[in-house]
């Protein structure tokens, strides 16, 4: 089972990258989420968890029992709550503490989201109001969860999957909500056979148009469909780098040519303001489980590292904010990816050879660390990382950190909009 996700998020809106440990805890105890406060429960997973740095919740993370979990938004006809209640990067968190397998999971949220019911604003400097949409796996097992408010819907994934910010799922769910299913029948949404196609009758097409969620999700299947059954972890590095079909044969792409998300994505003027913020990627194969992780913006730009849960965090830093801080690992890959902006071909040109043959490197040193004796892992782990950092600091000289000012690839509107946030979040000029 190989699993990846993409985060897109505000410019500025720093992920961090957090192991919680095993716990158990008091009888009666509450735990305070993002906006509401809920029952604990007596006993929490060890996580590997990439969170937005204002929220409880995470966009994507891993469990002790090899369980993950993505997140995505979703639009609807319906629209989203405003009222403070869980968000979908709670119920991330809370399946991925809470389940020991991904139908597990699958039922923690579903149980969740019908007590408590999903609302709040899920936007940094913008309001930002949405549904959420979850892909859950485990070694065995994978479901796509979507949601309208209290109202879910499953699909048992087989083969590939794919699921960007666009509802999906059909007509042949493997579980509807009750609730759902009661409004489907009041409303004659139902065919002959008892069925109605889920993602037809709910999804918003005009905030569709805006998120190119349906397309976003298209590509992502018509890259993941010729690799079924052979399909490896550089694959799924490469496909979360994917710039989109204009950028294929174009080694001149940059940015400015695109004006649509794409599943790599680089925030411009206008709508566009998300960029990829994080990126990870998991092998699930049994009894050497190991998550791919960026830590940082720009999966087209970044080395994915390997982290294995009961081992130690690499160093990133201090937790990232929303403010420029040189010590956080998180914002110092930021500086290399604004720069590189300027210049995107030149940018990418320089770091994508190297970049591949890192991943290559690091995939071949965590399977010889795996077979061999105790405490190989751990410093396999420590060692691409620091390798990944030589690289970075080799690539920020090249690239002139700091040029954040000047002619820029990304156009006038679009260097301006950067420029703004820039000055936003503190990064020297």
């Amino acid at each position: 089972m190989l699993f990846g996700k993409n985060s897109d998020r505000e410019r500025n809106e720093a992920q961090q990258l957090q192991v919680l440990p095993r716990a158990t805890h008091e009888p009666g105890a509450t735990v305070r989420l993002t906006y509401i406060e809920i029952e604990q429960a007596a006993v929490t997973n060890a996580c590997l968890i990439s969170r937005p740095f204002w929220m409880w919740g995470a966009e994507m993370g891993s469990n002790e029992h090899g369980v993950v979990i993505g997140n995505e938004a979703m639009h609807s006809l319906i629209p989203a709550q405003r009222k403070r209640a869980l968000i979908g990067m709670d119920l991330v968190r809370l399946a991925l503490e809470r389940a020991v397998s991904a139908a597990d999971a699958v039922q923690v949220i579903t149980d969740l989201l019908e007590r408590y019911g999903q609302g709040g604003d899920c936007g940094h400097l913008g309001r930002f109001y949405y549904h959420n949409g979850f892909v859950v796996a485990d070694p065995h097992e994978a479901y796509v969860v979507e949601t309208v408010g209290r109202w879910w819907a499953v699909e048992q994934v087989s083969g590939v999957r794919a699921l960007s910010n666009a509802f999906s799922i059909q007509n042949n769910p493997s579980a509807l909500s009750p609730d759902l299913v009661a409004h489907a029948a009041r409303e004659e949404w139902m065919d002959e056979a008892g069925k109605f196609d889920f993602a037809a009758r709910l999804i918003d097409p005009v905030r569709d148009a805006a998120s190119f969620g349906r397309g976003r999700c298209a590509r992502a299947a018509a890259l993941l469909a010729p690799l079924t059954g052979r399909m490896g972890l550089g694959d799924i590095h490469a496909i979360l780098r994917d710039h989109g079909a204009e950028a294929e044969d174009d080694p001149n792409w940059s940015p400015r040519k695109t004006d649509r998300r794409s599943i790599c994505m680089h925030a411009a003027a206008g709508a566009r303001r998300s960029q990829t913020v994080a990126s990870m990627a998991s092998d699930l194969t049994p009894d050497r489980i190991t998550h791919w992780v960026t830590g940082s913006s720009a999966p087209c730009l970044s080395v994915f590292k390997p982290m294995v849960l009961g081992c130690k965090l690499p160093d990133t830093g201090p937790p990232p904010t929303d403010s420029f801080d040189p010590d956080s690992r998180w914002w110092r890959h930021e500086q290399l990816h604004r720069a590189a902006l300027h210049d995107f071909p030149q940018a990418l040109a320089l770091i994508a050879d190297e970049r591949d043959a890192l991943e290559a490197g690091f995939r071949t040193r965590m399977n010889e660390a795996w077979s061999s004796e105790d405490g190989a892992v751990p410093r396999a782990i420590q060692s691409c990382w620091s390798d990944a950092d030589a690289a970075e600091n080799r690539w920020q000289a090249a690239i002139s950190v700091g040029r954040t000012t000047g002619p820029s690839a990304l156009g006038p509107s679009g260097s301006r909009s950067w420029a703004r946030l820039n000055r936003v979040a503190g990064i020297p000029r």
